[in-house]
């Protein structure tokens, strides 16, 4: 049976995650507009440094929680992606295989992107996580959480 849109376009994301550099989560996001795939990001270290799964995680404790702060969350690095290919992701949809953290909501908000599905939720180190749905509403972003597949 074929798959709609959003199975389809999750289930890229699945396979964008397998590639995450972080073994804590892997995550994997892709950036959409007119069902055409404009970028892709998963998990890992910044460019040309070494990865978690190399060297291990640089923890840090946030409120009672461990957190590796070496990499760049998945939806960072789509919209960095586009950034460095010059593709222009301004009323564009995320799929996202975990719900984003309070500063990836910001970027993206930002960056222009109209919609944010996520098909879990992430629970991020500040605490914030159950507030990014009220902070993409006040900025007119659509959200839901999946519950395809």
């Amino acid at each position: 049976m074929r798959p709609d849109w959003d199975a389809y376009f999750f289930r890229i994301a699945e396979d964008v995650a397998a590639r995450a550099t972080c073994d804590r989560k892997h995550v994997g996001a892709v950036l959409v507009r007119d069902h055409t795939i404009l970028a892709t990001g998963y998990n890992g270290a910044p460019r040309g440094l070494p990865h978690c799964d190399d060297v291990g995680h640089k923890l840090v404790n946030f409120n009672g929680r461990d957190s590796c702060v070496a990499t760049t969350h998945a939806e960072a690095n789509s919209v960095a992606q586009a950034a460095r290919m010059g593709v222009r992701v301004e009323g564009a949809t995320l799929y996202t295989t975990a719900s984003t953290c309070w500063d990836c909501a910001k970027l993206v908000i930002n960056a222009g992107v109209v919609a944010v599905l996520a098909k879990e939720l992430y629970q991020s180190r500040y605490g914030k996580s159950d507030d990014v749905g009220e902070l993409f509403e006040l900025a007119g972003v659509a959200y839901k959480m999946h519950k395809g597949e």
